[in-house]
């Protein structure tokens, strides 16, 4: 019963629609005993009554169908289903002046005053690390904060409960276009394809609610990169270190190993992704919707 109840659910969570069709389904086989196609194609389209069939919510029965579990088909239609996430962006004034604010530093890369500009204001903070730890231990250091940052913003403001129904909506439209195509049925292929259209907002929404950290967290990132590339500069980068696999090399030598970025870079991000994984598995953190 419980199946049953969870696939009518999801089937009008996933096209209000179905639920009509649902109902007038049930109530022809609770009068006549067993319906066919020919009895409802007025009221259904082919690609309604082929999902009702491929779901398991209509079953053979003699020579037609019938409803697997009425009872259990008649409780999943009488209760209320939550409201379906807005499809507004959830992005607030704050969330965009993040955005530019760190897309405007972004320059500093390749721009040298801003580059200089940012990294000597970071190094008030940051730059005693520099007088009392080795650089490759000052990049951890980084590494662990960014780290920290990127994962405590996902956590906090990704809204895993919309990212869930934007992926289960699009996955739900991808196996009917699938079972329509293996039927056969080119009228149930065209509706679901008209359907997707209709649904390019939503997974715009899904988009947005993945990439709404990034400002914060470019934010905190940007600065700090900024202020190791000025490091490098100041005298840091002509010390030398141990790479994993690669042996002692210079901060600034170029093309480490099979990659053509200088030392410092590749073992940041080796540290930085390191690191992340391990803080998100040790505050349980969840950054995918399931």
């Amino acid at each position: 019963m419980a199946g049953t109840a969870e696939t009518v659910r999801t089937l009008v969570r996933g096209d209000p629609e179905m639920e009509e069709a649902i109902v007038t389904v049930l109530a022809r086989v609770e009068n006549e005993g067993e319906i066919a196609w020919t009895d409802v194609n007025d009221e259904l389209t082919s690609g309604q009554w082929g999902r009702l069939i491929e779901k398991g919510v209509l079953v053979e029965e003699g020579d037609g169908f019938a409803v697997d579990d009425p009872e259990a088909v008649r409780e999943a239609l009488e209760e209320d289903e939550p409201d379906a996430p807005g499809d507004g962006s959830s992005w607030t004034k704050w969330d965009k002046m993040a955005g530019v604010t760190a897309l405007a530093m972004m320059p500093g890369y390749y721009i040298t005053w801003i580059r200089n500009t940012v990294g000597a204001t970071i190094d008030v903070i940051f730059g005693p690390l520099l007088a009392h730890l080795p650089f490759y231990a000052v990049i951890l250091v980084m590494a662990v904060l960014t780290g920290f940052n990127s994962t405590v913003f996902q956590s906090n403001m990704m809204d895993m409960e919309k990212m869930s129904y934007y992926q289960e909506r699009m996955q739900d439209i991808q196996e009917r276009e699938e079972a329509a195509k293996e039927r056969g049925d080119e009228e149930a292929v065209e509706e679901i394809r008209q359907e997707q259209m209709e649904n390019m907002g939503e997974n715009l929404g899904m988009f947005k609610e993945q990439f709404r950290p990034m400002g914060w967290i470019m934010l905190l990132t940007i600065p700090i990169f900024l202020w190791m590339y000025w490091a490098m500069g100041q005298g840091v980068g002509a010390q030398s270190f141990v790479l994993p696999l690669v042996g002692e090399t210079q901060f600034n030598q170029g093309g480490t190993g099979p990659l053509p970025f200088p030392s410092w870079i590749v073992w940041y991000f080796l540290t930085s992704m390191s690191i992340t994984q391990v803080i998100r598995k040790a505050l349980n953190v969840q950054t995918q919707p399931t």
